[in-house]
């Protein structure tokens, strides 16, 4: 081996174990975001229980159970592509990859109208009491993180259309998918906290 190629093999193993350190730096990141995340979701969950009561029994404003359960569905499913999404690139399947992060994209902006047009479309208005404080609260905040999830996964279709990311480095997509089915995992508590739990009664 002739001391130029040793000394770039050297260097593509320095730029390697480089990028594991700030993959490895920006993961623990990204989990301490999650984390500081919890206590305002967890906090929309106590209010939920705490102030949807009548008489201490739990009780649950009369939502369209065919949409809740719609939307849940379609927004489980997005989970699926993006995952698909990120085992294509860790394969090197470029086109799976962007054709399944364009499918999330489209499912979860399919979950957004379901919440932003119909289920806000509904009887119920953020002045409502605490059904409509509770229940704007709970799913504003969530598709907020939504709409900021679909965002982000444009911009990464965006760069990989240019030719980002590859089977060697794809932490870009890494964390776009763990804030993803982050996203999915909140709303499988919200959905029973708001649809299912408690005895149903006329807001």
């Amino acid at each position: 081996m002739s001391a130029v190629a040793a000394h770039a093999d050297v260097e593509a193993h320095v730029a390697e174990a480089d990028y594991q350190e700030r993959t490895r730096r920006n993961r623990l990141g990204l989990w301490l975001f999650f984390v500081s995340e919890l206590f305002m979701f967890g906090g929309l969950l106590v209010a939920r229980f705490y102030l949807w009561r009548e008489n201490g029994e739990i009780v649950r404003p009369e939502l369209d159970q065919n949409l809740g359960l719609i939307i849940t569905s379609i927004l489980l499913l997005s989970s699926y592509f993006m995952n698909r999404a990120e085992v294509a690139i860790a394969h090197n399947d470029r086109t799976n990859f962007l054709v399944s992060l364009l499918i999330t994209a489209a499912l979860g902006t399919v979950f957004l109208v379901g919440v932003v047009v119909f289920e806000w479309g509904a009887h119920l208005r953020p002045w409502d009491g605490v059904f409509g404080a509770v229940l704007f609260g709970m799913t504003g905040m969530h598709a907020l993180h939504v709409l900021s999830g679909i965002i982000l996964i444009l911009n990464v279709w965006w760069l990989g259309t240019k030719g980002h990311f590859s089977a060697e480095e794809h932490w870009g997509v890494e964390a776009c998918a763990i804030y993803w089915h982050y996203v999915d995992l909140i709303w499988i508590f919200f959905y029973p906290a708001l649809y299912l739990i408690g005895r149903a009664v006329p807001a």
